[in-house]
């Protein structure tokens, strides 16, 4: 087992010690409200920690994983997260503005009100998890199969979702200007608050014959 620092409150000083040190886990820990802005981080383990308010700006977080966190209105703006996981974690209001997410992984997550504003997320990953009235603007989702992600109420303003497959997910009031849908399959995915003036960002897109009449029944018009 990796050494590991267990229930306690850290400071910055107390990270900064830790870093490059032999500790690599962090369990039930807290730092909230701690600036930890600049910080190497990368490749710790925090399980079950707590980092409400918490300032993580431009800090080093590659490869680190999350697991059972509370990190509510945390500020990670221009973060290094690269390859981070982020499993079962409480992360709503959190600011990502600027951040690098490639290829990180976020499962079953609470991210309502999340701010991913001009973060660089190439390869980034959203399982089971609740962005709603998040802030995704440019976000690309081009390719994937997207695993029940709530969006509704989300800026998805200029987001890539052309050939995705939308399993038990819900778009339902999002915002939706410049968003492209080409090809993608959306039978899986609630619609509601879609109006037809959309319709020519879904080109080749596939819905079911119910999603097909609540749409028409936008107009007034009734499917028989």
């Amino acid at each position: 087992m990796h050494p590991l620092i267990d229930g306690q409150t850290l400071s910055r000083s107390d990270l900064e010690a830790l870093a490059g040190g032999k500790i690599r886990t962090l369990r039930g820990c807290v730092f909230d409200d701690v600036d930890l802005s600049g910080l190497n981080l990368n490749g710790l383990l925090f399980d079950r920690c707590s980092f409400k308010g918490t300032d993580f700006t431009s800090a080093q977080l590659e490869d680190t994983r999350f697991s059972g966190c509370r990190g509510a209105m945390a500020n990670f703006t221009a973060a290094r997260l690269d390859a981070s996981t982020w499993k079962s974690c409480d992360l709503n209001n959190t600011r990502f503005i600027g951040a690098s997410l490639s290829e990180t992984v976020f499962t079953g997550c609470k991210l309502t009100g999340a701010d991913f504003s001009r973060s660089r997320h190439v390869g980034t990953t959203f399982i089971e998890t609740t962005l709603a009235s998040a802030r995704l603007p440019g976000f690309s989702f081009r390719k994937q199969t997207l695993e029940t992600v709530d969006f509704s109420h989300a800026d998805l303003a200029g987001c890539d979702f052309r050939d995705a497959v939308l399993d038990n997910c819900s778009l339902r009031d999002s915002h939706l200007v410049d968003a492209r849908f080409d090809n993608a399959d959306l039978r899986g995915a609630d619609l509601g608050g879609l109006r037809l003036n959309d319709a020519r960002r879904f080109k080749g897109a596939t819905i079911s014959r119910a999603q097909a009449g609540a749409l028409l029944a936008e107009l007034g018009l009734k499917v028989i």
